[in-house]
């Protein structure tokens, strides 16, 4: 995932601390009710498309812009499927980050499949009894877009937090 220009200004004056992140995932489905998927430039791997949403851009709007930047589909957010902090993942370089990520269902409404930018090795659809190794990452978000149930969420409660009232 390229490092957008204003993370590259906080880090000017934050280092490698932790910096608490949003990000936004897209499952991409088409009329055949396949999924859309990239095999990252970083690690080779399958995985749904995300990024993060520059300043002030809405949720919904960055998962647009993502899955065209990173695949050539044309695609609108229908609902918000998952929310989830994420845990903190150190980068190479030592760059700390946590994400929170809004994982959104997408219906795509144009454009063919392909490599777009230089954070793909390969782009495809896949029918979803047919899907490429995925991590846990990945495969929780289809099963959540797949399903009608509510947005999910950690109900888990910090134990040092307060009962709500």
């Amino acid at each position: 995932m390229a490092t957008p220009e204003f993370i590259r200004t906080l880090r000017a004056s934050a280092g490698h601390q932790l910096l608490w992140l949003p990000g936004v995932t897209a499952v991409v489905f088409d009329d055949d009710g396949r999924v859309l998927l990239g095999r990252r430039a970083d690690n080779g791997q399958w995985s749904v498309i995300g990024g993060i949403p520059e300043p002030g851009e809405q949720p919904a709007a960055c998962a647009v812009r993502e899955v065209y930047e990173e695949t050539a589909v044309r695609c609108v957010a229908e609902r918000v499927v998952l929310v989830q902090a994420l845990t903190p993942v150190t980068y190479a370089n030592g760059d700390t980050c946590q994400y929170m990520d809004i994982t959104f269902r997408c219906r795509a409404v144009g454009g063919e499949a392909r490599v777009n930018d230089d954070e793909s090795l390969d782009v495809g659809w896949f029918a979803v009894d047919a899907l490429p190794d995925l991590n846990e990452f990945g495969l929780l978000r289809i099963k959540q877009a797949l399903s009608d149930a509510p947005t999910w969420f950690d109900p888990t409660q910090p134990l040092n937090t307060p009962d709500p009232l």
